[in-house]
């Protein structure tokens, strides 16, 4: 499997849901997230989500764990959270019209946690 390969699926995943709203499904919330990233990518108003994770890949590397889209103060933003090699959370702001991203967060390990406490 290549590394790309879970990303292929969720932009496959992407696809499934836009279809569903093309036949006429009831909007959920992740669904109304979609239907706006289709209405603008079809207005031209925002880049590919494909665009902006190549971007983002080569400038934050790590594995994708979840992609919102959303108007955030009257912009269309990415919510991006990637999963670092060395398992650290990195959740990115992107301006979805540009690729430019617009905030980093990182959850840093904390000293002498364990992922698995010992009982």
């Amino acid at each position: 499997m290549t590394p790309r390969a879970p990303i292929r699926r969720r932009l496959a995943a992407l696809g499934v849901g836009l279809a569903a709203l093309a036949i006429g499904a009831p909007l959920h919330a992740d669904e109304r997230d979609h239907e706006l990233a289709r209405q603008a990518l079809e207005q031209g108003q925002v880049l590919p989500l494909r665009t902006v994770l190549d971007k983002v890949e080569r400038e934050q590397p790590g594995q994708v764990m979840k992609i919102e889209f959303e108007r955030d103060d009257g912009r269309f933003v990415y919510k991006i959270r990637l999963l670092q090699k060395d398992g650290r959370m990195v959740r990115l702001k992107v301006d979805a019209v540009d690729g430019r991203v617009l905030s980093v967060q990182r959850r840093e390990h904390e000293s002498g946690s364990d992922a698995h406490p010992r009982r």
